[in-house]
């Protein structure tokens, strides 16, 4: 029996079997509680608050309130962005019809020039041809027709004559009494503007300069 005892084996399970009995102890199920409700809630251990909860459920109303604002002020740039875009394209829109009344008024300014150096091209003809029939006629003819004519009118004349017969043509003027010397006067001033400076080239005389 002593040999037995005293056998390896005999320690080896004599171990094994003090193994399981402090396992089954330890791992009984009144000392596990795995069930929740059945727990016992601990003397020493306060129970947890209401507001103590994992990270996974926090929630903090600063933080959502944020978001909240977040997401307006997101709503209100994107709203934005839209008008900015029609802001865009309506000054697009205006600038092309701008561009557009541009080269209409540019087109009739153009036209409106050729315009009026024809007219002008043509009235110097005119002129030209009334001067040579006004110096055809006699100083009291010329005289007659002059009165019946505005004095812008006359000083082109004047100015496409001769110097002799605008002489002579004045002098008589003035001496057809006050009114017809003061008109030989003011005709004689508007002729003194059309001509150049003294000591400058005249070149073309420009008829048109006589009524300034």
């Amino acid at each position: 029996m002593i040999r037995v005892l005293q056998a390896p084996w005999m320690a080896a399970f004599v171990g094994g079997l003090l193994y399981l009995g402090v396992t089954f102890a330890l791992l009984s199920p009144a000392r596990l509680n795995l069930n929740p409700e059945r727990r016992p809630v601990s003397a020493g251990r306060p129970p947890r608050p209401a507001d103590d909860l994992p990270s996974w459920r926090f929630r903090n109303p600063e933080l959502q309130q944020w978001i909240v604002e977040l997401q307006r002020e997101r709503q209100a740039l994107a709203q934005r962005e839209e008008q900015l875009k029609e802001l865009a394209m309506r000054l697009e829109a205006e600038r092309q019809e701008l561009i557009l009344i541009t080269q209409t008024v540019a087109r009739l300014q153009a036209e409106f020039d050729r315009n009026i150096i024809r007219f002008q091209e043509t009235q110097a003809e005119q002129f030209k041809r009334q001067a040579k029939l006004l110096t055809g006629m006699s100083v009291e003819g010329q005289l007659a027709l002059l009165q019946q004519m505005p004095d812008d009118d006359v000083v082109r004349l004047l100015a496409l004559m001769k110097n002799d017969d605008v002489s002579q043509l004045l002098d008589m003027m003035s001496k057809g009494g006050p009114a017809e010397a003061r008109r030989a006067v003011l005709l004689t001033e508007k002729m003194r503007r059309l001509l150049p400076p003294a000591g400058t080239n005249p070149g073309p005389t420009r008829l048109t300069a006589a009524g300034s």
